[in-house]
């Protein structure tokens, strides 16, 4: 029944109708191990009782009412994302794209009350920010903008990692009023900078004056085995945006501020019709609840520590593995040669994967992945890239 589907995605020839934990089943019954997450998204797994226990019982009291009156659960969620990160306020919306297109316009906003009429925004080559215009103008890909043209002005773009491409813009562009940056880049290859990048960042935007803004969409809500990236650093972002993981499937998207940047938006400013509707803030927080109460930060950083090192140990002295890295359960293999193949190989294995950057297979499990399913991974794929790489 494809027909009927505009042509946007190159899907597998499989689909699953239920899942449990870290396996989903397809529809002739088959059991698949799921290292993918939905892209980073499932991080309780699937059917998680405690969670679909909620969504049941929210739907059926109240699924949406807008944003014309208040939404006890979106204030709820609100305060809890900034005790958990240390920002002040919070905007939801429905997606990561949606998450950044309202970054990118708070940025802008700022920059003309600042007096700046042509706010200019620093991103990095080689990343991903969404699909709509901005962001997608804003990601450092030119093989997703290609045939979009004419692109949204505003943006500078420097490499990844470099602090002192930033820094050095300073003197000839006067026009800058934010950096936007991934912590680690997942579509870029699971890119993982210095240590204190984010912090070299943090004192330029402070000597600059300007806004320092921190996309966490795939890094987020618990998947780096801290409930946001940043926190592995000791700074502090001005603005920060959130989606994927937040709603372990339900679409929810968040941008989140402090200082000048959390009083920025008034009263018709930006907005969304379904954004932090009851069902998606249930979603949420219940989400938050689970890994609270599981202690999957720490669940994450020690099973992303073991899947590492065993590839590490099983794929030793392999010439054609490049790099094994990540943090928590975001881990990147980086192969000397295209490995896109490998999905296929794998699904035929019965283990989800994903191969991103054209060489680098990322993994992305559920946060809630037991020892002994990280071993089965770990085997599998170990012998399915050793096999690849002849």
């Amino acid at each position: 029944m494809t027909e009927f589907l505009m042509q946007t995605y190159a899907r597998q020839p499989i689909a699953f109708e239920r899942g449990e934990g870290a396996w989903l089943f397809d529809v002739n019954g088959e059991k698949y191990l799921d290292a993918l997450a939905g892209i980073a998204v499932n991080g309780l797994g699937h059917g998680h009782p405690r969670l679909a226990k909620a969504l049941c019982e929210q739907a059926g009291r109240l699924i949406h009412t807008s944003n014309l009156y208040r939404i006890p659960l979106q204030e709820a969620l609100a305060e809890r994302l900034c005790q958990l990160s240390g920002l002040s306020r919070a905007f939801f919306c429905n997606s990561g794209a949606e998450a950044n297109e309202a970054a990118i316009k708070l940025a802008r906003l700022h920059g003309h009350h600042q007096g700046v009429d042509n706010p200019a925004i620093v991103v990095m080559e080689k990343s991903f920010h969404g699909r709509t215009m901005a962001t997608l103008s804003a990601t450092g890909n030119r093989k997703v903008q290609a045939g979009f043209e004419p692109l949204v002005s505003g943006f500078v773009r420097v490499p990844f990692g470099s602090a002192d491409a930033v820094a050095a813009l300073a003197s000839h562009h006067k026009n800058i009023v934010a950096v936007l940056v991934e912590p680690y880049q997942g579509e870029g290859g699971v890119q993982i900078p210095q240590l204190d990048y984010l912090v070299q960042l943090r004192r330029i935007c402070d000597e600059q004056g300007w806004l320092l803004m921190l996309d966490e969409v795939q890094t987020g809500v618990g998947r780096t085995g801290k409930w946001f990236a940043f926190q592995h650093t000791g700074m502090m972002p001005d603005v920060m945006t959130l989606a994927k993981g937040l709603g372990s499937g339900v679409p929810i998207g968040a941008c989140l501020a402090r200082g000048v940047a959390a009083e920025t938006f008034t009263p018709g400013k930006h907005g969304s019709t379904f954004g932090g509707g009851p069902f998606a803030c249930t979603a949420a927080l219940t989400t938050l609840e689970v890994m609270e109460s599981e202690g999957l930060l720490a669940h994450a950083d020690q099973l992303g520590a073991f899947i590492r090192a065993d590839l590490a140990e099983r794929l030793r002295g392999n010439p054609g593995i490049v790099e094994i890295r990540g943090q928590g359960l975001m881990i990147g293999i980086e192969l000397d040669r295209p490995c896109a193949d490998l999905v296929k190989i794998a699904l035929a294995e019965k283990l989800l994967i994903n191969v991103t950057n054209d060489n680098v297979v990322r993994l992305l499990p559920p946060l809630v992945m037991k020892q002994e399913e990280a071993e089965l991974l770990t085997e599998t794929l170990a012998r399915l890239i050793s096999a690849f790489l002849g």
